[in-house]
């Protein structure tokens, strides 16, 4: 099985998030690719693989900069996504932004499913503002997550 982790961040942290699942979850996978979305359009899912949104949300609920393209492609070149299953890790900052918290993750997981994608279990939010570690945290749930996604 090959796992694709698609990244939208602005500060890194959700790629950090990608890199530690990377290192940590090798043994579960055989092929664990991080792609950043810069510039990826709606064939980045035409790959064969389980595929993972991890993003952080910007501003008032925005998806990041470096993952608008892929983002509004999912909309203004729609096509479907039937054959692709996902997951989803949202970072967000319940403290500050209480009212958009995590909105970017939950953004895509909507425009996934409205093309036929198939998510594999829950949206993980992680919240900035507990002061939790949100690589090790999303290893964790990634562990998890991926013993899901074997057995469905």
């Amino acid at each position: 099985m090959k796992l694709k982790i698609l990244v939208g961040t602005v500060t890194s942290t959700a790629e950090y998030v990608a890199q530690a699942i990377q290192m940590d979850c090798a043994d579960l996978v055989d092929d664990i690719e991080i792609q950043l979305m810069d510039g990826l359009d709606i064939t980045a899912f035409d790959d064969d693989a389980l595929f993972l949104i991890c993003t952080s949300t910007y501003g008032a609920g925005d998806v990041p900069d470096n993952a608008q393209r892929l983002y509004d492609a999912l909309d203004m070149t729609p096509k479907f996504l039937g054959h692709v299953r996902y997951g989803v890790i949202a970072l967000g900052d319940m403290g500050s932004h209480a009212a958009t918290f995590c909105a970017a993750g939950k953004r895509f997981d909507e425009r996934l499913q409205g093309l036929g994608a198939r998510r594999v279990g829950e949206i993980w939010c992680h919240d900035a503002s507990d002061g939790s570690v949100p690589e090790a945290d999303g290893v964790a749930w990634c562990r998890d997550w991926l013993a899901l996604a074997a057995a469905a």
